[in-house]
């Protein structure tokens, strides 16, 4: 059986901690921020972890 390829994609949006969960940063946090409160803005700087019904995906999208 061939090696499975990490999807690059997925390599460069989620970071695996160190109990296997995924991290992944929030949207909304690019541009347009006169339009967004103090309060959120703030919040959006911080990372998410995927929800378990979306992490058995991306979990196959990186194999390593």
């Amino acid at each position: 059986m061939p090696k499975a390829k990490t999807s690059r994609s997925a390599a460069k949006r989620f970071k695996k901690t160190a109990t296997g969960k995924l991290k992944r940063g929030k949207s909304g946090s690019s541009h347009k921020f006169t339009s967004k409160t103090r309060k959120r803005k703030r919040r959006l700087r911080k990372a998410a972890v995927v929800a378990r019904v979306d992490a058995k995906r991306m979990k196959r999208l990186l194999p390593e």
